[in-house]
């Protein structure tokens, strides 16, 4: 049995991408019976699954308050002593994930890093060009004292190695195909994502409500193909600016969607129209191929491990609205083809399974801590060996 201390940015009740991936983790570790201690921001769960949660003070950030910032010097040593972990895991680390590497390494532990966000990115994007290198230099000092490091996907982990991380390795993801699933699609969900117009052609974008997502974008395909129907899954921080921006448009907002709901989401609509630029994967993108949706995303960032244009949905120049539009408006109109490439969507989906990305998760922290135990090793040989001790 392992003992596993993990440090998040954000946890439970927000809800994102990660967040997801995180809980599908605890929700493994507890199915193998491994021990584990999550570290998470104030306000976070004191609780879930069979992992005890940990919450450090820490405060709103001013431009994007769902996010809290954590104090990054809080002395997390105490709890890890206490929790004796073998390997300690840093999720997306930028504040609390700095307390945890510093307590780690206070205590000899191995750690291991995900980078999951391209906050260096979503700062170009917000128009912080300085702070966007900053942000950069600042994630690379931080990740190469880890032992390792984990990206989901081919394209990031290629990116990060040019600008210097090092003992970078993929860590990919699975979907959950019999939860997302074509056999989900409702009458009555598509009643109420359609506006009452279920025979039109319905548009579906599902994630955070948020400027780096561009979801404006979507703005002019409603223009372009008035005949569809868009329904958008999510919530904050950008939600107010968007109602008012698509106000007396054929467009539905939701909220967040959880469990049974979100996944009749998905198999309700016709097409998954994703303009967001710089995702390191994209879980909702896969969670609409395996619910049989062809995807228009941007020929950018890791979903480009996944979606083959031309063959599980279409891809545009990232920066180019007017290629969104068309992308978006061919599939809108050509039903035929929109479920041609759903089905081969789902087929590959199908090739994703989420224990299996999950259980090599458990191989590279037992690799960690090996590898860990043997320079413990060495080094102690070669301090007897220096004091003249017969090994």
């Amino acid at each position: 049995m392992l003992r596993i201390a993990l440090f998040t940015e954000t946890f439970l009740p927000k809800v994102d991408g990660i967040v997801n991936t995180l809980c599908h983790l605890l929700d493994h570790l507890a199915e193998r019976e491994h021990a584990s201690l999550l570290f998470a921001p104030q306000g976070a769960l004191k609780r879930y699954a069979k992992t005890a949660v940990v919450t450090l003070p820490a405060a709103p950030w001013p431009p994007y308050p769902e996010f809290k910032i954590t104090w990054p010097f809080a002395d997390a040593r105490p709890w890890l002593e206490s929790f004796q972990p073998d390997v300690v895991h840093l999720v997306k680390p930028v504040f609390l994930g700095l307390a945890g590497l510093r307590a780690a390494k206070q205590l000899g532990l191995p750690v291991v890093a995900s980078y999951q966000t391209d906050l260096p990115g979503f700062a170009r994007r917000w128009g912080w060009g300085i702070a966007s290198e900053a942000m950069r230099v600042y994630l690379r000092w931080l990740h190469n004292q880890c032992d390792l490091n984990l990206t989901p996907s081919c394209f990031t982990r290629a990116e990060l190695q040019a600008n210097g991380f090092r003992r970078v390795k993929v860590w990919t993801r699975g979907v959950d195909t019999a939860h997302y699933h074509p056999q989900r699609r409702s009458s009555e969900w598509r009643q109420r994502l359609s506006g009452n117009q279920p025979n039109a052609p319905l548009l579906l974008y599902v994630s955070r409500l948020a400027p780096e997502k561009r979801i404006e974008w979507l703005r002019p395909v409603l223009d372009a193909v008035p005949e569809a129907r868009l329904a958008i899954v999510g919530d904050r921080p950008s939600r107010p600016a968007l109602e008012q921006l698509f106000a007396g448009t054929n467009t539905t907002f939701t909220g967040y969607l959880h469990g049974d709901d979100l996944a009749r989401a998905y198999a309700s609509a016709d097409v998954f129209a994703f303009p967001a630029a710089n995702e390191t994967l994209g879980n909702v993108v896969l969670e609409a191929m395996a619910s049989g949706l062809p995807i228009v995303a941007p020929h950018s960032g890791g979903l480009l491990d996944h979606v083959v244009d031309g063959e599980h949905g279409l891809l545009f120049a990232p920066e180019s609205w007017a290629e969104m539009v068309e992308a978006t408006r061919r599939l809108a109109r050509d039903a035929a083809y929109a479920r041609q490439l759903g089905a081969k969507g789902r087929r590959y989906a199908e090739t994703r399974t989420g224990a299996d990305t999950l259980d090599g998760l458990l191989q590279d922290y037992t690799g960690v801590i090996s590898r860990q135990s043997r320079r413990k090793q060495i080094r102690l040989s070669a301090s007897l060996r220096r004091r003249g001790v017969a090994i």
